[in-house]
């Protein structure tokens, strides 16, 4: 159909649907064909119940990966049918247990002869076919199990948005959002400590003039992000990433794992081994973002925030500057 072509993968599921309606339709006439009296949709509860005798809503919901309302309104189609009767022998009235009726296991036997006219039809189309749509059904339901088309989109949503995202070193003129932006995120889970003010409103004395660095993410040329590389005099660490913080207005857009590879990397190039943070386990994205970045929790250090009750470490001589660049 020329309207696909058109429209490229964005009408996957008009497509699908499209091919759906066309068999769901033969499938009635198929059953015609066989004088059987029977809705194409009922098949899988119907067939759950052949095969396995009397089960529950909530078993067969299970088994068929449909919701229990659903199974709930074909099992009473069917039983108006005459095909299914619920809690039949069932002491218990609470457990909504259906079984074919003889009605139903009559049509039971006529669908297994049909099943094997239909399971033949189908070989036949994929001897025909250049790919076997049957095992590419069920390696795509695989992955999408994996990992769902929303979320993949997601990822391609952040993944083009972040090629607008510049990340720049720090300049004077980028104080205010510095200090400003993290000054909202900290304001909102915690409270400004005296260390925060020290490093925020002096950041050349504390941060810059003592070795370290300060990066910005610009979106549109407007700073939505910041982040800082902080020189330690300690001895097991060379570098403290602290100070991230990425407007909420603006979130989504990969800014955070942007700013962490552009710490990282340039802590690489200071010859540093490891880098030190903290954080609160409050904030999963931060905490994922960090995993991500490579850094692992550590115990047993002091701090000067009382909001801190996570501190984690990055080994740098375990990665490659390569493993950030993707």
């Amino acid at each position: 159909m020329k309207l696909f072509e058109r429209t490229g993968k964005m009408a996957l599921g008009s497509r699908l649907r499209l091919m759906t309606a066309k068999l769901t339709d033969d499938a009635a006439k198929i059953y015609e064909l066989y004088e059987v009296e029977f809705s194409p949709k009922w098949f899988p509860v119907f067939f759950v119940l052949s095969e396995d005798g009397e089960k529950t809503i909530t078993e067969i919901a299970n088994e068929i990966g449909h919701s229990q309302p659903s199974v709930s309104k074909i099992i009473q189609e069917m039983t108006a049918a005459g095909l299914v009767q619920e809690n039949r022998e069932s002491t218990d009235k609470r457990r909504n247990v259906a079984a074919l009726t003889n009605k139903g296991i009559d049509i039971s036997q006529k669908i297994k002869v049909q099943c094997g006219d239909v399971d033949a039809a189908v070989e036949s189309i994929i001897s025909e076919a250049r790919h076997n749509l049957w095992e590419a059904i069920e390696e795509w339901e695989f992955l999408l199990e994996q990992k769902s088309l929303l979320r993949r989109v997601q990822e391609q949503k952040k993944l083009r948005e972040s090629k607008d995202v510049q990340i720049v070193p720090y300049e004077e003129q980028y104080q205010t959002a510095f200090r400003s932006l993290n000054e909202e995120w900290i304001s909102t889970y915690f409270q400004m400590e005296e260390a925060d003010y020290k490093a925020l409103d002096n950041p050349n004395e504390y941060i810059l003039e003592k070795g370290g660095k300060i990066f910005v993410a610009l979106y549109n040329n407007e700073p939505v992000g910041v982040c800082a590389l902080i020189k330690m005099n300690d001895p097991d660490y060379d570098f403290e990433l602290a100070k991230m913080a990425v407007s909420p207005k603006i979130q989504g857009k990969n800014i955070g794992w942007l700013l962490g590879q552009a710490v990282v990397n340039a802590a690489k190039d200071l010859g540093a081994t490891k880098i030190y943070l903290e954080s609160n386990t409050a904030l999963k994205p931060a905490i994922n973002l960090y995993q991500k970045l490579g850094f692992i929790k550590v115990v047993g250090r002091s701090t000067p925030y009382e909001r801190c009750n996570i501190q984690m470490e990055l080994n740098l001589s375990n990665q490659s500057k390569s493993q950030f660049i993707k």
